[in-house]
């Protein structure tokens, strides 16, 4: 079966539906994807913005697969760079090249506005991400993060480190564990 992939433009607001509904789906989700809907008006101020970029895959009119990226005008010289805030694909869907069609659907995209990399973010462990090849023009690089969680108090902050390890909805990392944890870009291909 035939997948296309599409760039959502402004008026299309059934296909940004789709994107959140991929999104709510494959990251299991629906609070942030689905209980506030952006408004009509806000998708469209979104989507005819230059700093966002949203594409579809769909199969027989159905959107199987989502990628939501931004554009970053970089300040030391006039260029750019595009993170790929959002990636999914439906389960029944994947491992069928959904999401490297995506990427590479945003490549072109991404080189005529300027840019020469693309960043995706993606968890230790997957490969897929790690493995998405590079093109001619736009090289790729993922990122991988580890973030515990968001510190709720400010005692993170504070000389007294015990008091932020005693928030059991924070675990702050020590320097050691920050030098470790860092993040790691890494040219893919």
């Amino acid at each position: 079966m035939k997948i296309e992939i599409k760039k959502i433009e402004s008026n299309e607001h059934s296909l940004m539906e789709g994107m959140l509904d991929v999104f709510a789906e494959a990251f299991e989700d629906s609070e942030s994807y689905s209980s506030k809907r952006p408004t009509p008006q806000y998708m469209v101020r979104l989507l005819k913005s230059e700093s966002f970029v949203g594409l579809v895959a769909v199969q027989e009119g159905q959107v199987i697969g989502a990628l939501a990226a931004y554009e970053l005008m970089k300040f030391e010289q006039e260029r750019s760079e595009f993170y790929i805030y959002d990636l999914a694909v439906l389960e029944k869907n994947r491992r069928a090249g959904v999401a490297t069609k995506l990427i590479f659907a945003l490549k072109p995209i991404a080189a005529s506005r300027g840019a020469k990399v693309i960043f995706v973010q993606a968890d230790y462990g997957d490969d897929p991400a790690h493995s998405i090849p590079n093109s001619d023009t736009v090289k790729t690089f993922c990122i991988s993060t580890y973030l515990r969680s968001i510190p709720t108090s400010n005692a993170w902050l504070s000389a007294d480190r015990s008091a932020a390890r005693d928030d059991r909805q924070t675990v702050v990392p020590t320097s050691g564990e920050w030098q470790a944890l860092r993040p790691i870009g890494r040219q893919l291909g």
